[in-house]
């Protein structure tokens, strides 16, 4: 490829955007753009759909409409999931178009694509056909088919989800003792306890408490009505309360950080300038929140706003407590889900390893 050619091609995939496409894909992008009711889950379609805009066009030479054929969705899993041959792993995806993807910044690096990346945009295109009541190719046979052998596939080469190393109770009383009186230490104290108290709470949720939803029981620490999660966004009703309790420490921790701030209205967690509180902390600054607090405590994993989440999953789970008051606190939707958040921890500290040592009673 020349240096012109090269030039011209970054030129014409770096225009496309999802409000460049057809008229009748546009429509659908814009469709499940307003669906979307957090940030974070905009930012994702937007993404999936304006990489398979750039695709499409690289490959095909012309503008992705929809319905996209079956055809170009087999394509799309082919090109992007890497699978096991003779000559070591290999793809379908055209080096020159890859080179082109990445040059633009559409594309993070070369190579396939994580196989949950394929899947989420896969999703994605699925959701805009749903919405403009089209055929839908990623729910065909073959697409779907395709895609089993690829998770299947990948396990069998070892492949496993990365998760976030869980923030059990150790963990989080180490991260606490890093907290001090000043205002910056009452805010994380109080945001490192509320989010786990509370049912380990996303890190855009934790972003979203408003004091208007948190109310003060009369017996002592609070109640917050979760008006915005995940699962209601998906439009499914939990089978669980949206309140969910904040008591004991993680309650003393909130009345300490109210008293300081003198917050009454608004946003609960709040940046933080010297002695200026400012807006709203964003999902990204919680995250950030979590990470520091776990380094300044020295320990080691891969931390982030989900160590919340599955650290609460987990601790209970060592805790012996039921299920469904798990997942009535979390809003997980299925027990599946929500032992997927279950980290028992190295092979020797298990705890269900040791079930021929326990002496009948002695829990």
């Amino acid at each position: 490829m020349s240096k012109n050619t090269l030039i011209v091609a970054q030129e014409a995939l770096a225009r496309l955007r999802p409000e460049d496409l057809a008229a009748s894909a546009a429509e659908a992008v814009r469709e499940i753009l307003a669906e979307a009711a957090s940030a974070n889950t905009t930012r994702s379609y937007a993404s999936a759909l304006r990489y398979w805009a750039a695709w499409y066009q690289g490959r095909y030479g012309t503008p992705i409409t929809v319905p996209v054929p079956e055809a170009a969705v087999v394509q799309f899993i082919v090109d992007h999931v890497a699978r096991r041959s003779k000559a070591g792993l290999k793809w379908e995806l055209p080096p020159q178009l890859d080179a082109l993807l990445v040059v633009t910044q559409i594309k993070q690096k070369p190579g396939p694509l994580k196989l949950s990346t394929v899947v989420h945009r896969i999703a994605v295109l699925s959701q805009a056909h749903q919405l403009k009541k089209l055929p839908n190719p990623c729910e065909q046979p073959a697409v779907r088919h395709l895609l089993a052998r690829a998770r299947r596939a990948a396990v069998k080469r070892g492949e496993r989800p990365v998760k976030k190393t869980a923030i059990t109770k150790p963990e989080l009383e180490a991260m606490i003792a890093t907290c001090d009186d000043s205002l910056k230490g009452l805010r994380d104290r109080a945001l490192l306890y509320f989010a786990f108290a509370s049912g380990g709470r996303r890190r855009s949720e934790v972003a979203a408490v408003d004091l208007h939803d948190l109310h003060v029981l009369p017996e002592g620490g609070y109640v917050y009505r979760l008006e915005h999660s995940k699962t209601q966004q998906a439009g499914v009703t939990a089978s669980s309360t949206p309140d969910k309790p904040v008591l004991g420490v993680a309650a003393a921790a909130l009345t300490a950080w109210l008293g300081a701030s003198e917050l009454k209205e608004g946003a609960l967690f709040r940046r933080l300038w010297k002695t200026r509180i400012g807006p709203a902390l964003s999902p990204a600054a919680v995250g950030a929140i979590v990470q520091r607090r776990a380094a300044i405590a020295g320990l080691e994993g891969d931390f982030g706003g989900h160590s919340l989440r599955s650290g609460f999953v987990t601790e209970g789970g060592r805790q012996g407590i039921a299920l469904p008051a798990l997942m009535a606190m979390t809003e997980h939707r299925s027990v599946a889900s929500v032992v997927g958040y279950f980290q028992a921890g190295g092979a020797t500290t298990n705890p269900a390893a040791r079930l021929l040592e326990n002496k009948p009673g002695s829990n």
